[in-house]
């Protein structure tokens, strides 16, 4: 079958080639792959991905094989997904990492939704009640941030959205945040949560404008850039506030479900910034280390 593999030693990284077909294990479904999408460290650090690995972790399609346990959707079904692998014609998930999708929806815009949307929503819902509450969201033209801003936004906080350009801050007051500010030096208030997903020299700018009994979830890094805390910044007398590295997409199947009939009630938008077919990736993925995109990359598999 077709996929696009990690290539460590030869620029950009990755590239399509032929593999083996999937063989997916008893608590797995066997899907043929139609949409994907692009996560921004899936193409900056493909290298880091072992020579040969199917890049990709983000699917929509049809289950080919349904597990053999007799547990998840059956053949036929459309499915979101969330897996390695999933760069293919063809990817083998856990049945606990898939979600049927309701008859009626869009499907490919769904693609984009895996990734960014576990995450986002993992991260906000351990944070605690957020009704009240100033959550601020940097990098929020990108792909977690279009969500967390949803998302807190749903459940009533008051949500500050940070870009790095005045072009980046269109659709965001829509989506619902309260402000929407260009450089995070332009905030002076402070915020009870933050939702950091671009690191350097944002992270410790957030990090000062935390509560006592603050929490600051670090979940990305789009600058590639180091972050400097200044001497004893991280200590304050009071209640203490909480830096959290947060990546936990394990067993998302019913958190896809859930961020799924968000959208189908009109209370989610999933963010598709970019669509094309996936032989032009290189295209994509320029646009999208480029910041050109606002939100995803969501890729045909034609």
């Amino acid at each position: 079958m077709r996929a696009i593999i990690a290539t460590p030693d030869a620029d950009p990284g990755y590239r399509p080639d032929e593999v083996p077909e999937p063989v997916a294990g008893p608590d797995q479904v066997l899907i043929d792959v139609e949409h994907v999408s692009v996560n921004h460290g899936e193409v900056r650090y493909a290298r880091a991905f072992p020579s040969g690995a199917v890049l990709g972790h983000d699917a929509v399609g049809r289950v080919l094989r349904a597990a053999e346990t007799g547990a998840g959707p059956r053949v036929g079904a459309w499915v979101v997904a969330l897996g390695a692998g999933a760069w293919a014609n063809r990817v083998a998930v856990d049945v606990d990492a898939v979600a049927e999708i309701p008859s009626g929806m869009d499907v490919a815009e769904l693609a984009v939704l895996p990734t960014v949307g576990v995450t986002a929503l993992r991260a906000l819902r351990s944070t605690g009640p957020l009704h009240g509450r100033r959550v601020l969201v940097t990098g929020a033209s990108g792909g977690v941030g279009r969500i967390a801003v949803q998302l807190a936004r749903g459940v009533g906080a008051e949500v500050i959205a940070v870009v790095g350009s005045a072009s980046r801050a269109a659709g965001l007051a829509s989506l619902g945040a309260n402000e929407v500010v260009v450089g995070i030096d332009a905030i002076d208030d402070e915020v009870d949560v933050v939702v950091e997903t671009v690191g350097g020299v944002v992270l410790p700018a957030a990090w000062r404008l935390l509560s006592p009994g603050g929490v600051l979830h670090s979940i990305g890094w789009a600058s590639g850039e180091p972050a400097t805390f200044p001497v004893n910044s991280t200590f304050a007398f009071g209640a203490a506030r909480s830096l959290r590295s947060f990546g936990d997409v394990t067993s998302p199947g019913e958190d896809l479900a859930h961020l799924m009939d968000l959208v189908r009630k009109g209370a989610l938008r999933a963010p598709v910034g970019w669509r094309g077919s996936w032989r032009r990736l290189d295209e994509a993925a320029a646009a999208l280390l480029g910041r050109r995109v606002a939100g995803k990359v969501l890729l045909d598999v034609d």
